[in-house]
C-alpha cells in the first residue's frame, strides 16, 4: 500500500492589497487595487472589498474603476510585499524544510514528516495560519490533502481566513463534485470548451477516456484524466525550478510610432538582462506580448540554437518580432519573455496508477 504524503498549500488572502491595508489604516475596509490609476495600467491585486464589486487583478483600471467608483488605487511597493513573504516563509520552515514558493504569497508545504512532530496535518495548518497573524496581521487561507493539485484547490474553497482539508477517503467523491472552474489549470478557454463538451464537474471529467481527452485538450488531456482520479505525483521542491523569465510595461498614453516602440523594448530588454545576472540564466526562446489598444493581445515568439542573457541580444530578436508583421493598431502594452532556460530539467513522469487509499492516515 502505497504511503502518502501530508501536503499542505498556503495562500495568502488578497496579500498585496492586504498588506497596504495594514500598513495604511485609512484603507481597512475600502476597495482597494494595487497598481495601474484611474486613467491607465492593469489591476495587479484587489481587495476583497473591491471584488464584491467585480474588481479582479489583470483587470484594466478603466473598468475597474467602472465597477466600482470609490475604487482607491496604491502604488505597488514590491520590496514591503517580499520583506513580508519573508517574516511568512520564515513560520513555514519552522515546520518543514520542504518549501516550494509558488510566489510571494503562495506555498507548497509537505509536513508528511514534520520538525514538530505532529502527525496531525490540519493542525499545523491552522499553527501556521495563527502564527502568520500573529507575526504580520495578515490571514492566510489553507488547503491540506494528499497531493500538490488537491492541496491548491482546497485552499480555495474556505477563502477568506478559512482552510480545508481533504482527507484521502475523501478525496474521489471531492473531486467529482467539484465544479470543473475550480480545477487548478482548467481557464475560462478550457472551461467554454469543457462545457460545450457536456462537462460541468469532475463527476463528468471522470466518465470521459484518456483518449477522448487527450484528443480534445492534447497534452493537458491526460492531466486532466489523473487529477480527477487523485493521481498527481508531483513533489514539493524547496528549489523551484524556473520556468522563464520577462518583464511589461503599460504605457500612459497608448503608442503607434515603432521607434517609440523600439525605445520601450530596449529598456524593458535591460531590465531583463539584470534578473537574468542577479538569476545567473539564460534562455534560447525570446516572446514578444503586444496588448492593442482595444485590449486584444498578441504574442510573437522565436527560438535560437543558443542561450542568451544579453540585452543586445535579447532586443535584437524582440526588434525582429516586432517588424514580423505590420501593427493593426495602437499598443498600450509590450512585453517580453525569455524562456527554455539553461535551468529546464525534463520532469520526473508522473507514474500513471490508481492510487491506494489508506483510510487510517490522520489528517
Amino acid at each position: 500500500m502505497e504511503n502518502l504524503r501530508k501536503i499542505i498549500h498556503i495562500d495568502m488572502d488578497a496579500f498585496y492589497a492586504s498588506v497596504e491595508q495594514l500598513d495604511n489604516p485609512e484603507l481597512r475596509g475600502k476597495p482597494v487595487a494595487v497598481g495601474g490609476s484611474s486613467q491607465r495600467g492593469v489591476v495587479s491585486a484587489a481587495s476583497y472589498e473591491a471584488r464584491k464589486f467585480g474588481v479582479r487583478s489583470a483587470m484594466s483600471s478603466v473598468m475597474a474603476k467602472r465597477n466600482c467608483p470609490d475604487l482607491i488605487f496604491v502604488k505597488s511597493n514590491f520590496k514591503r510585499y517580499q520583506e513580508v513573504s519573508g517574516q511568512i516563509r520564515e513560520i513555514f520552515h519552522q515546520y518543514t524544510d520542504l518549501v516550494e514558493p509558488l510566489s510571494l504569497d503562495e506555498a507548497y508545504l509537505d509536513v508528511t514528516e514534520n520538525k514538530k512532530g505532529n502527525p496531525s496535518a490540519t493542525l499545523i495548518a491552522k499553527e501556521i495560519r495563527n502564527k502568520i497573524k500573529e507575526k504580520t496581521g495578515l490571514n492566510a487561507s489553507a488547503g491540506i490533502s494528499i497531493n500538490k493539485f488537491i492541496a491548491k484547490v482546497a485552499s480555495d474553497i474556505n477563502k477568506p481566513n478559512g482552510q480545508k482539508t481533504v482527507p484521502p477517503e475523501e478525496v474521489i467523491e471531492f473531486l467529482e463534485d467539484l465544479d470543473i472552474r475550480k480545477f487548478y489549470g482548467v481557464g475560462k478557454v478550457t472551461a467554454e470548451k469543457m462545457y460545450r463538451l457536456g462537462i460541468f464537474s469532475g463527476k463528468d471529467l471522470k466518465e470521459k477516456s484518456e483518449e477522448y481527452l487527450t484528443k480534445n485538450f492534447g497534452k493537458s488531456g491526460g492531466y486532466f484524466y489523473h487529477v480527477v482520479r487523485g493521481i498527481h505525483h508531483s513533489e514539493v521542491k524547496p528549489h523551484r525550478i524556473r520556468k522563464s523569465l520577462g518583464a511589461e510595461r503599460t504605457f500612459n498614453e497608448n503608442i503607434s510610432s515603432e521607434i517609440f516602440m523600439l525605445e520601450r523594448l530596449e529598456n524593458i530588454a535591460e531590465e531583463i538582462e539584470r534578473r537574468l545576472k542577479k538569476s545567473d540564466v539564460a534562455g534560447k526562446t525570446v516572446t514578444l506580448k503586444i496588448k492593442y489598444s482595444d485590449f486584444t493581445l498578441q504574442t510573437r515568439s522565436k527560438t535560437i540554437g543558443y542561450f542568451i542573457a544579453s540585452k543586445e541580444l535579447i532586443l535584437e530578436i524582440a526588434k525582429d518580432l516586432l517588424y514580423q508583421e505590420k501593427m493593426k493598431n495602437s499598443v498600450r502594452l509590450l512585453g517580453i519573455t525569455l524562456s527554455n532556460l539553461n535551468t529546464d530539467k525534463n520532469e520526473d513522469k508522473e507514474e500513471k496508477k490508481e492510487i491506494s487509499v489508506q483510510l487510517k492516515f490522520k489528517f
